[in-house]
């Protein structure tokens, strides 16, 4: 082991480029600690992200919800409006194309754009580097395997629920393998640059440096990681190659961003911290819940058992995706859902039964049909009623509700409700203002997180 202290990698970064974090869905800022957030990426917004003092900012992009083309037009809308707002800042920048931990996204299509765009100006990069870790999850990479913890111990991600996923399917657990996969063979694993464990922690930053340093025409590295220090070291390593002429883009997981911003981790928001931010004219908090994965479904039966005095409210998906029914639906769930909140806190969710397609893109399609209605029952919600806090469970859920639903435009990442996950951010414009929202992703947590996390939320009342 190679203990780093955080400091001394924010020391290192103080003249280095800012870190801008296009986010495919907003659980990436679970691990960071008052952090600029932005959901829409014009060259203003991009400018007053830059202004922050800041050593990273996240850009929302919600990527994972679109189909690849709309996902390609996206990233090139965000990397061309950040090169103007750098430019007229005369901040420089490298970007973080942040991925999902297990494995899901759209790669390599996100990185090959922002490597065009980036070539566009003038900064063609050597090489992309690949670290899906997220240590909080337990999604860790050892021998350039990746890993996902589980109750059962851990599990190869290319075995896991997440490798199945309709639209984002995958079988390689090794990253090399992987790499090959998702590019149908363009990049061989022979050709992959392996950053192991024993680079990190017996070569230390300058041997990982030079071992960077070898990337030319946009090849791939995979980098091992099973704690912070690991990223700390890679952190500095990458500061160094970066200042020695290397060009670098980054496909990421969650923990990247904490230790390339030189943040420890940091411990949960306390009761005395949440207060001020809770809304003070609300007393009951909304939750929102998309997700479908497994895990989700168990963490709502646990705050159905336990967490007391909760009202709930079903969005039936069927006649979501049925024109006929669909407004009516949304206005009935609405109505009942304001007017439980303000004597309860108050769920709605979808139905737990998954609907998909034998194609991807309609799959994808029906996830962005079953979301838009979540997010306008949302709208129908809080404008009847002022919710204490908001709660949204699941990555296209929480972007889309924090976007279309909130209108939050601009926001700080605060901290976390829970080790390392459950993201909280303090909108700083719009009609949200002053309405704390937790990101709060599908796929991390033991069963009783989210009512371990409103629980934390009650006691700050």
């Amino acid at each position: 082991m190679r203990n780093v202290d955080p400091a001394e990698v924010a020391a290192r970064l103080r003249t280095a480029p800012r870190l801008a974090v296009l986010d495919d869905d907003p659980t990436g800022t679970q691990t960071v600690k008052d952090i600029p957030v932005l959901t829409t990426w014009s060259v203003d917004d991009l400018r007053w992200a830059l202004r922050q003092d800041s050593t990273a900012f996240f850009v929302l992009t919600n990527t994972r919800s679109l189909s690849p083309r709309d996902a390609a037009t996206r990233n090139r809308e965000v990397a061309r409006a950040l090169h103007a707002a750098s430019v007229a800042e005369n901040v420089p920048y490298v970007i973080a194309s942040r991925g999902d931990s297990t494995l899901r996204g759209h790669f390599p299509l996100e990185t090959d754009v922002l490597a065009e765009e980036s070539a566009a100006a003038g900064a063609a990069p050597d090489g992309v580097v690949l670290v899906p870790a997220y240590i909080e999850a337990g999604r860790l990479t050892v021998d350039s395997v990746h890993w996902m913890r589980t109750a059962d111990g851990l599990l190869p991600v290319g075995e896991s629920e997440f490798a199945k996923d309709a639209t984002f399917g995958y079988t390689s657990s090794t990253l090399p393998d992987w790499v090959e996969e998702k590019t149908k063979g363009r990049t061989p694993a022979d050709r992959v640059l392996r950053i192991t464990l024993t680079d990190l922690r017996t070569g230390g930053p300058d041997h990982v440096a030079g071992r960077l340093a070898t990337l030319r025409g946009g090849t791939t590295a995979v980098v091992d990681a099973v704690c912070d220090d690991d990223l700390r070291v890679l952190a500095l390593a990458l500061a160094e190659a970066e200042e020695n002429g290397s060009r670098l883009l980054y496909r990421v997981g969650p923990s990247f961003v904490r230790a390339c911003a030189g943040q420890p981790a940091h411990p949960p928001l306390d009761p005395a911290e949440l207060r001020p931010l809770r809304a003070p004219d609300a007393r009951h908090g909304l939750i929102v819940v998309g997700s479908h994965v497994s895990l989700t479904t168990r963490q709502l039966d646990h705050l159905r058992d336990v967490a007391g005095d909760v009202a709930e409210h079903e969005l039936d998906v069927a006649r979501l995706l049925d024109p006929v029914s669909r407004d009516g639906h949304i206005r009935d769930v609405a109505y009942r859902a304001a007017t439980t909140l303000a004597k309860a806190d108050t769920v709605i969710r979808t139905t737990r039964t998954v609907v998909t397609a034998t194609d991807p893109d309609e799959s994808l399609a029906i996830s962005r049909s079953v979301s838009a209605a979540l997010v306008e029952t949302v709208r129908l919600i809080t404008a009847a009623r002022r919710p204490a806090f908001v709660i949204a469970k699941g990555g296209i859920t929480s972007s889309d509700t924090a976007t279309h639903g909130l209108d939050i435009r601009r926001a700080w990442a605060r901290g976390t409700l829970l080790p390392g996950i459950v993201s909280l951010w303090q909108p700083v414009d719009g009609p949200a203002t002053g309405v704390p929202y937790i990101v709060f992703a599908g796929n991390v947590g033991g069963d009783e997180a989210l009512t371990d996390a409103l629980a934390l939320l009650r006691r700050a009342a």
